[in-house]
């Protein structure tokens, strides 16, 4: 059996509407106070007056590189 590395991105795309003063405000927000941990949920700082969302619960998966390892001996 061979061992491989598999490079792979999970992408999850939707949307954030977020209540702001400009544009750079609304970028700062999501930036710094929303977030996904995997076997989580998206979560946000911001009150629930400020933010709401919409997005896929699959991620699209990309395979960016594959490559053949050696395989190490344990000694």
């Amino acid at each position: 059996m061979k061992k491989y590395e598999v490079k792979t991105r999970f992408i999850f795309e939707g949307v954030f509407w977020v209540n702001a003063e400009n544009i750079e405000d609304a970028r700062k927000d999501i930036e710094q106070q929303c977030g996904l941990v995997m076997g989580g949920r998206i979560h946000t700082n911001l009150s629930n007056e400020d933010i709401d969302w919409n997005f896929d619960t699959h991620p699209e998966t990309k395979i960016i590189k594959i490559k053949q390892i050696k395989n190490r001996k344990n000694k």
